[in-house]
């Protein structure tokens, strides 16, 4: 069988990403591989922010330019002359607590790159449209990677089939496809997928000198990497404690309501986030209930809303009632309470967010990323993020809630470093070597987990809807004014 230099496990932005960058360092002879069936129009749209970008420029300047490409028309480069659209978050009352430009030139004034918005679809077509075809193979899902035994290689076995495995943990669902999550004996699926004898089932082996996980939140991977150890609980991502509730259509709305939602909140916007200020809240360690309110013609609305709440209750099929209950209790107005009650529960479907946590220390400054000499960070409470010659990026090492619009971003600087990192061991011809690996691994996990650990903290206590200025502002320079040419290059020193 052939060996690989690197097989890539998962074909989404980030595990695209990484292997455009690994073929700029001149790695060629790689393979991604994915489970879905056939590459096809799925996945909501992305906000690709200033470090995602930065980090795409420095991995590969061909794949940036197709990429900026797809986006969004009011988000290219190159708009100033048109009015700046931005997205106002409102409080309760209808004050503006912030807005955020959606111009990408207005950005790059402040950070040196722009922001854009883009279909997830689009955003994987332009990355994979530069890798060569016979590399990046569909219908292969991976259900198991193993070590040979002297450690030379990692084989990567996937099964080729007509069905696809359900994954709990990334997905919306409605009425008819409501499960018990926590029920679910996954690897017993993968199991009874495995014994299956039929011919529309084939299993094929792949090997490679180091594999990259990049297959999501519900990354088999991480359970192999995990399974038979004392982090066998890590396996699997954690429930947030937050879900998301999406209402597709509702029409028919009395006037008064529609003069209330139109005069305080959309205030002749299209689309208007809903929260109570988080320098008003009593706690400011969670995330805060809003709404995601949106109008594409008069009389119809769109919304999602995102609130805390118990797993079991979204499993009784209650959602109105549970959205009520939660707004209720963050003071939300009637008029934003009556919407809901007027949803159809035809038209509704929930998704619960999970994560895996990178918590490095019960209080971790935002590291100087530049300063790659600096001590390695302790791990002792989250597993590592790699073993052997397989390592994880992307959600498989890090998933979160997307409330920071930091997933897909924080995945490319993932891509980045780890790309970086193994085209130097490339160059030194060190593909083989074991101790190489798994310093360059190490480096890996001690760049980007602090980062993540900041980020994941900002995520889930809900920064980005605060009028604190000074606040913003520090977060907006950590994350955005980042300067990732001078991370590469203290990488290659």
């Amino acid at each position: 069988m052939h060996i690989y230099d690197v097989v890539i496990v998962g074909a989404g932005p980030v595990g695209l990403a990484t292997a455009n960058g690994l073929r700029d360092r001149g790695i060629e002879n790689i393979l991604v591989l994915d489970q879905t069936r056939a590459f096809r129009r799925v996945g909501q749209g992305v906000d690709i922010l200033p470090n995602g970008l930065k980090a795409l420029k420095c991995l590969s300047k061909e794949a940036y330019e197709e990429v900026i490409k797809t986006a969004i028309t009011n988000t290219k480069p190159g708009n100033s002359s048109q009015s700046s659209p931005k997205w106002f978050v409102r409080d309760l009352q209808g004050k503006q607590i912030r807005s955020i430009a959606l111009n990408f030139d207005e950005w790059v004034k402040n950070y040196s790159e722009g922001r854009i918005s883009v279909a997830w679809f689009d955003l994987q077509t332009a990355l994979r449209n530069l890798i060569p075809e016979e590399q990046v193979k569909a219908n292969h899902r991976c259900i198991d990677v193993a070590f040979d035994e002297e450690k030379k290689y990692v084989r990567v076995d996937c099964l080729c089939d007509t069905t696809t495995e359900n994954n709990p943990y990334a997905h919306w669902e409605s009425e008819a496809q409501n499960k018990q999550v926590q029920s679910q004996d996954i690897s017993k699926n993968i199991n009874q997928n495995i014994n299956k004898n039929t011919e529309s089932v084939e299993k094929k082996s792949f090997r490679a000198k180091l594999v990259i996980a990049a297959d999501g939140i519900n990354s088999t991977v991480r359970k192999v990497l995990y399974r038979d150890t004392n982090h066998q609980v890590f396996s699997r991502p954690e429930y947030s404690g937050y879900a998301a509730i999406i209402c597709s259509e509702i029409a028919n709305v009395p006037d008064e309501i529609q003069t209330e939602i139109r005069d305080k909140f959309l205030q002749n916007a299209p689309i208007v986030s809903i929260t109570q200020d988080k320098n008003l809240r009593e706690s400011d360690c969670e995330q805060p209930s809003r709404m995601m309110l949106l109008s594409r013609k008069p009389g119809q609305f769109t919304y999602i809303v995102h609130i805390p709440v118990d797993l079991n209750e979204l499993q009784e099929n209650y959602r109105i009632e549970v959205t009520l209950n939660e707004l209720e209790k963050s003071n939300f107005p009637n008029a934003i309470k009556e919407l809901v009650r007027l949803s159809k529960p035809e038209n509704m479907q929930h998704r619960t967010y999970y994560i895996h946590r990178a918590t490095v220390s019960d209080s971790l400054p935002f590291p100087d990323t530049a300063n790659l000499h600096t001590d390695n960070h302790s791990t002792n409470l989250q597993p590592p993020w790699y073993k052997d010659k397989v390592v994880l990026v992307g959600d498989a090492a890090h998933g979160m809630p997307p409330f920071a619009a930091q997933g897909v971003n924080q995945g490319l600087e993932d891509a980045l470093i780890i790309a970086e990192l193994v085209g130097k061991i490339a160059d030194s011809n060190q593909l083989n070597d074991e101790n190489a690996i798994r310093e360059a691994f190490e480096k890996y996990e001690n760049i980007r987990r602090p980062v993540m650990e900041y980020i994941q903290k900002i995520t889930m206590t809900g920064l980005n809807y605060s009028s604190n200025q000074q606040e913003l502002d520090k977060y907006n320079q950590q994350i955005f004014a980042r300067d990732l040419e001078q991370v590469v290059e203290a990488l290659k020193s």
